[in-house]
């Protein structure tokens, strides 16, 4: 009753949606380290005890954060449907274009700067890169050394990513998202189908 008269909200599906929007704004706004239960909290309208009831931990937050909605899965999963030799050229545009995205792309960048600010936040984001995002690319791939070519791919659009988004090189800023796609959609469509030498 404590919390109801004081305009808090009570623990309900709602109530834990209310909190995951909350906190992606927060993680969006302040990055892993400058986001705390208790704001998330006061921006939710809840007590802090009840995000810990939630989520355990601030670790707990970030993860259901991931999940919930600060890393755009499902838009970059369906850059796997159509033919696997087109794949380098479909998964380039289509990551280079959330990145660009007003909403998407600061989500992806809070997610990303945050990884430098704590061990536990790159722990989370390794297991989430892994389980959500190149698994499905691996079972697409099938054929030899799945693993291997989803990661080659990932880490070369991450790595190009990053230099243009997050620090933001000239060079690289320059160019338009369709020259980019131009240049490194070979690369990347190498490491999906293309002779690796990997023993």
């Amino acid at each position: 009753m404590e919390n109801i008269k004081s305009g808090r909200r009570p623990g309900s599906p709602q109530t834990r949606e209310a909190i995951l929007d909350a906190a992606i704004e927060a993680f969006t706004q302040h990055g892993y380290a400058g986001t705390t239960i208790r704001g998330v909290a006061r921006a939710a309208e809840v007590d802090p005890a009840l995000v810990m009831h939630f989520f355990s931990s601030k670790d707990g937050l970030f993860d259901a954060a991931l999940r919930h909605g600060g890393m755009p899965v499902q838009q970059l999963a369906e850059a796997l449907d159509g033919p696997l030799e087109s794949m380098g050229e479909r998964l380039a545009d289509r990551y280079l274009a959330l990145w660009e995205d007003p909403t998407i792309g600061p989500r992806i960048r809070a997610v990303v700067t945050s990884v430098a600010a704590s061990p536990a936040a790159a722990a989370i984001l390794k297991g989430f890169m892994l389980h959500e995002l190149a698994l499905p690319l691996v079972k697409r791939l099938g054929g030899d050394h799945p693993e291997e070519r989803a990661l080659l791919a990932a880490s070369q659009l991450m790595g190009l990513a990053f230099a243009r988004h997050v620090i933001q090189i000239e060079v690289l800023t320059a160019l338009s998202r369709q020259s980019l796609v131009a240049c490194v959609a070979p690369s990347i469509q190498r490491f999906l189908t293309g002779d690796l030498p990997l023993r």
